[in-house]
């Protein structure tokens, strides 16, 4: 890689010749000018990795040349040089117009820490955040070596995402952490298989210590305070949103909100049918398919129409809770339901609860594993988190948040469930009558590998429906996904790889509960 090449242009270049030979001992190239006419035509013709820029010169001053080089090449860094330290200057760093200002007289190790600032700031930032990723290395493998309760793998796996989506460009350092991620999800999979049938025997006492908020509590802890307060209350469920996605979303948010964010674990499996209905009607599978027995049977053909029914489901649910709540309840699925709902989102204010459904990101996730051409542009997941970011940058969802970040209103934000890479293929026993999904199966007598999936023999230990004697559930572990050994080479390369929900795994379970308030 060559030298950095910066262009300096001041009328009083020959003053600052110790200056420039200083920047070339530490490696620059420097290339002078004296007027601003020379540095926009030398930005025009030649590459240059910054510009130092004196904002008082004759002719084609500082501030003419900055705005024709902007033209001319947008994204190069200017450095602009001025005798006087005024607000604009500082308003138009901020803007992003300059990357920084010196004020003259001006020494060479300022100049020299500016420009090492300017163009080594990603790779000084990569370098530190992969020396503390191995400096905690060990620490998080001590972690995984005890045993941890939900609150310490929550702060484990927020951890392992902050790495992940800081350590971008040193691959060898990120399969260290793909490794170290792997292995947390095989210990987390022990952990909720060991502790998951004791979590749904204590749902009649509060969250603790020793138990997690689950799907079904989601609306009495953290949207029921919010009615009390008298101000409209909107509730997001983006559905498959994982973490480390919010965590994109959060950096567009955070300028427009204040953002509070807490955790919930989805109940298993961590499929739509199961946690989204019970975030819903605060209910779990199994109460709801009694208290609703038509609606849950009318679902065994096409598990999917289960969740028709989530307005009548939250509307009974706050009678259940002692709320006369006005309620609006909308389910976005096409693109043309967003822009129109972000057209006519001040109507939400109208109404004290507003709950929303938004499913591109599940969409998004499906199409991952059904479309080669998505595979290419998101071949992992810090691709897939971008694509996310992306869509979420440029939609009608943003949009929507930055009108309503101008009003008096709380948003609540959560997911259902995440999903995970499948990468590893795992055999599984049932017959034709047996549920068709990846991650998790429900039939008569399945069979499975128990080293890769949990067999629930009887539902009823996991919060389930038992509509017969002899029906059970499989959910996968870590990222393993079900294959009947008919044609298994066949359906193992077709399904691996894919972006898939319904089992064991920190990013299908583990999901964030945010609570925003605009800034303004």
């Amino acid at each position: 890689m060559g030298a950095a090449r910066i262009l300096w242009a001041d009328d009083e270049i020959d003053l600052l010749r110790p200056h420039i030979l200083f920047l070339e001992s530490k490696g620059y190239e420097v290339v002078s000018v004296t007027n601003g006419t020379d540095a926009v035509a030398y930005v025009r013709d030649q590459t240059f990795d910054v510009v130092l820029l004196d904002e008082q010169m004759p002719g084609k001053d500082g501030l003419e040349a900055l705005s024709d080089i902007k033209e001319i090449s947008p994204d190069l860094p200017v450095v602009l040089i001025t005798k006087s330290e005024e607000e604009r200057l500082m308003e138009q760093a901020l803007g992003g117009q300059i990357s920084d200002y010196l004020t003259k007289p001006v020494n060479p190790s300022q100049v020299l820490l500016t420009c090492k600032r300017i163009l080594d700031a990603s790779r000084i930032r990569t370098e530190r955040v992969s020396q503390d990723f191995l400096q905690s290395f060990s620490e998080i493998s001590r972690r995984l070596s005890e045993p941890l309760n939900h609150a310490e793998w929550t702060s484990l796996y927020q951890t392992l995402v902050r790495y992940d989506m800081e350590l971008d460009t040193d691959e060898g350092v990120r399969q260290v952490l793909e490794d170290q991620f792997s292995e947390a999800n095989r210990e987390f999979s022990r952990y909720v298989e060991n502790q998951y049938p004791s979590w749904i025997r204590n749902v009649g006492f509060p969250p603790d210590a020793e138990r997690p908020v689950l799907s079904h509590e989601i609306v009495p802890r953290f949207v029921k305070p919010l009615l009390k307060k008298k101000r409209p209350v909107i509730f997001f469920v983006i559905d498959c949103m994982r973490y480390d996605q919010w965590m994109e979303f959060e950096k567009l948010l955070l300028p427009l909100f204040t953002i509070k964010k807490d955790f919930h674990y989805s109940i298993l499996p961590t499929a739509t049918p199961y946690s989204r209905n019970a975030i819903f009607s605060g209910l779990l599978p199994g109460d709801l398919a009694n208290q609703y027995p038509k609606i849950w049977a009318a679902g065994e053909d096409d598990e999917y129409s289960r969740n028709r029914n989530e307005e009548e489901f939250l509307a009974d649910l706050l009678k259940r809770e002692g709320l006369s709540t006005r309620m609006k309840y909308v389910k976005l699925v096409r693109g043309n339901d967003g822009r129109e709902f972000a057209a006519n989102v001040h109507d939400l204010l109208q109404t004290e609860l507003s709950a929303v459904v938004v499913n591109f990101v599940d969409i998004l996730a499906h199409s991952r594993s059904d479309s080669d051409v998505l595979k290419e542009i998101a071949p992992d997941e810090r691709a897939y988190r971008a694509l996310t970011r992306t869509w979420f940058e440029h939609s009608w969802l943003f949009q929507a948040f930055q009108q309503l970040a101008e009003e008096d209103c709380t948003i609540v934000v959560t997911t259902d469930h995440g999903a995970i890479r499948s990468l590893r293929a795992t055999k599984v026993v049932g017959d034709r009558e047996t549920s068709t999904a990846l991650r998790y199966k429900y039939g008569r007598n399945l069979k499975c590998d128990s080293r890769h999936a949990i067999l629930v023999k009887d539902p009823r230990e996991y919060g389930l429906p038992r509509d017969s004697i002899n029906m059970n559930f499989i959910i996968a572990k870590e990222d393993y996904y079900f294959v009947y050994p008919t044609n298994y080479n066949k359906y193992l390369n077709k399904y691996k790889d894919t972006m898939q929900h319904g089992g064991i795994s920190l990013q299908e379970v583990v999901l964030p509960v945010i609570t925003m308030n605009p800034r303004s």
